[in-house]
């Protein structure tokens, strides 16, 4: 397969639609979610912390609306002195086919009628390293702040094969991402079996409550609770200061259970794209390098910023970099029933700070905790373990296919590497 490739600009192939300046009073809690630009990341597009504005917009503002397959652009951000997903010039592909607005700063690329344009294809080739640095020269600073105006992205050169290899070249990457996607959504459905199994037996009590109206007997299973496990439940519960618990149960500190330690900052240049080892942030994985400075069932806090008291999990080798915390456990064996403790406390209540809100080591630690028995908690285990783990491979597995990807992508979207070579290669493997 192999054709003349066509030499254009951005404007040739796309409209822009720019965003409507929603204001900050027409938010709300439920309704027609809004794009913003931290809902454009790198070649993905974020259904996650969407703002809400009210359907009447619909009957007004639907020129407003992302359609399927827009190539939705974030025209306001940083240039390199800022994490990469806050770079302006994230492009990512919007195939959603329920109503979005677009909020100001957002621009939407379509394409225009008669063009022979794949868009998933587009997408690779305007999310790619090569475009993500153009955008970023072009665009103006204003009070530290890059923009990228619509002439300026309607301006960038493009050149692209005939719509045939576009078509064979999204094939094949996004056969890759499809089952990143896949595992993103297996690993939700694990973490809710995990958070389910933790909510029924820490904070509604459900196996004693069931003792106590009767429904469990000894010698009886029920959904989630085996036979064997009913003596090890409290059959009443009791007040305590922070309301019923279980009889015999305790209320304790996180610092009990855990020593916090403020984690290091690492430098750029060890942060590394084939590295092993995660680097947890505030927000989380913001990259990989082969050093350490946790390991085990590691528990890291987001401690400045908007991700703050946001609590993430890793089996192994880990970084905690200085705008979180390590959480240090004095027994590895309570690690998942610790981190889920953790996930479904009232953070709220320690954070400190408005404009840039965070929490404190030592408030941290006398987070009040219920403490049911070792007992309980090796049976808790032995349920959610086996989740996590599986939530472990798949995203290992993620992480070779996004890296295969990245390594695939400009190589195809130059002509640098057949098709038929890619498509062996990956036939193979599967």
């Amino acid at each position: 397969m192999g054709g003349e490739w066509t030499e254009a600009t951005v404007g040739d192939a796309f409209d822009l639609v720019n965003g409507y300046a929603f204001k900050s009073a027409d938010f709300r809690d439920q309704g027609v979610p809004v794009i913003k630009i931290k809902n454009v990341k790198a070649g993905e597009f974020s259904e996650h912390d969407f703002s809400y504005v009210s359907e009447d917009f619909l009957k007004n503002r639907s020129n407003k609306l992302a359609c399927f397959g827009d190539l939705l652009i974030s025209m306001s951000g940083n240039r390199h002195d800022g994490s990469p997903e806050t770079w302006v010039g994230k492009v990512a592909q919007f195939r959603k086919t329920n109503d979005h607005f677009i909020n100001q700063r957002v621009g939407a690329l379509r394409i225009k009628k008669g063009v022979q344009m794949d868009s998933r294809f587009a997408s690779y080739l305007l999310s790619s390293m090569p475009y993500q640095e153009l955008f970023i020269a072009i665009a103006t600073s204003s009070g530290g702040q890059a923009n990228l105006s619509p002439a300026q992205i309607l301006g960038a050169p493009m050149r692209y094969p005939p719509l045939p290899e576009q078509r064979a070249i999204a094939h094949i990457l996004g056969t890759l991402d499809d089952k990143i996607e896949l595992n993103r959504r297996q690993n939700e459905t694990l973490e809710a079996m995990a958070r389910a199994l933790f909510k029924a037996w820490f904070v509604d009590f459900a196996p004693v409550r069931a003792k106590m109206e009767g429904r469990w007997q000894r010698g009886q299973s029920l959904p989630g609770l085996p036979a064997h496990l009913y003596d090890i439940f409290p059959d009443r519960l009791v007040e305590s200061e922070f309301g019923e618990i279980p009889e015999g149960w305790e209320m304790r500190t996180v610092g009990d259970f855990a020593d916090l330690q403020g984690g290091k900052q690492l430098e750029k240049d060890r942060i590394v794209p084939n590295g092993e080892i995660p680097v947890f942030g505030g927000a989380g994985v913001m990259g990989y390098t082969d050093t350490y400075n946790a390991d085990g069932f590691v528990i890291a806090v987001g401690r400045v910023g908007a991700y703050c008291g946001q609590f993430f999990s890793h089996r192994g080798k880990a970084w905690i970099n200085n705008n979180a915390s390590l959480i240090r456990q004095k027994k590895e064996d309570f690690g998942e029933w610790l981190f889920l403790s953790l996930r479904h406390a009232d953070i709220d209540v320690i954070k400190k700070g408005a404009a840039q809100p965070f929490v404190s080591n030592g408030d941290l630690s006398k987070l009040p905790l219920v403490w049911p028995s070792e007992k309980v908690v090796e049976s808790f285990s032995q349920f959610t373990v086996p989740l996590l783990k599986g939530q472990e491979d798949a995203n290992r597995e993620s992480k070779f296919l996004a890296l295969l990807r990245d390594t695939l992508l400009p190589k195809l979207i130059s002509g640098e590497l057949r098709i038929a070579d890619a498509e062996a290669f990956l036939k193979g493997r599967g």
